[in-house]
């Protein structure tokens, strides 16, 4: 089982948290980082390595990530030198990757179970499988839905509910061969692209925890709430069956 960890943004909406570190290096409580938490999970869900895609202050999240065996995982590196976006960066890395693998943000913190995402995506004949939570938005006007100049239905102060892709994905190599190496490519082009082929992505509908940790009253909300979840973000390893 094998993660790629997207970690090589400059994370410019965070500042000023990541001036002097990388998204995934900042601290999290008293004695954890972000990517610290996300290694301890993946270890703990059965995964046995990982490769970082790295690119700005990389060298400090070598420094800090080394080998993996603090975590009990192996853990290889892909430097950009250009940025190449969400899913680039997967084309040069193809052939390191097994047929099926996970892909995830270096800023996403969530109690979702990433084995069995990738389990479901194995299972499943989807090109990609996107980990989805719920989320809801409160209109504050009355909505009209108008129909040839004339108003047909109203609704007051309504509720949109809808699904958001966490940053968790189950990927195949197979649909990413035909890319070429180099190319800057994002995750929205890459689910566009799957549409107009008529390969339809899988959902993998999540209602646990999850915070992408984009902007610094997101930071500032992990960071007030860890306490009480260090419990959920940080699992114990499940012992093996005798």
């Amino acid at each position: 089982m094998h993660a790629v960890i997207l970690a090589g943004g400059k994370g410019v909406r965070l500042r000023p948290y990541t001036t002097a570190l990388p998204k995934p290096l900042v601290p999290i409580g008293d004695n954890h980082s972000i990517l610290d938490i996300v290694l301890h999970q993946l270890s703990v869900y059965g995964f046995t390595s990982v490769t970082l895609a790295i690119n700005h202050l990389g060298r400090l999240i070598r420094a800090f990530a080394g080998d993996g065996s603090r975590w009990g995982i192996e853990i290889d590196y892909a430097e950009e030198t250009v940025s190449l976006s969400t899913v680039g960066p997967l084309f040069g890395l193809r052939h390191r990757m097994p047929e099926h693998f996970l892909v995830m943000n270096g800023d996403v913190l969530t109690d979702l179970d990433f084995g069995d995402l990738l389990h479901a995506h194995m299972l499943s004949s989807a090109p990609l499988t996107v980990a989805t939570a719920r989320r809801t938005a409160k209109i504050d006007f009355g909505v009209l839905d108008v129909c040839d100049d004339k108003v047909v239905s109203f609704t007051e102060k309504p509720s949109l509910s809808y699904r958001v892709s966490m940053g968790v994905y189950g990927m195949s190599r197979r649909t990413i061969e035909p890319y070429p190496v180099g190319l800057a490519f994002g995750f929205d082009q890459l689910v566009l692209d799957l549409l107009d082929q008529r390969r339809h992505p899988a959902s993998y509908e999540f209602d646990g925890y999850w915070l992408d940790i984009g902007r610094p009253d997101d930071y500032d909300e992990a960071n007030r709430s860890f306490g009480s979840l260090r419990a959920m973000l940080l699992p114990e390893r499940l012992e093996e069956p005798v």
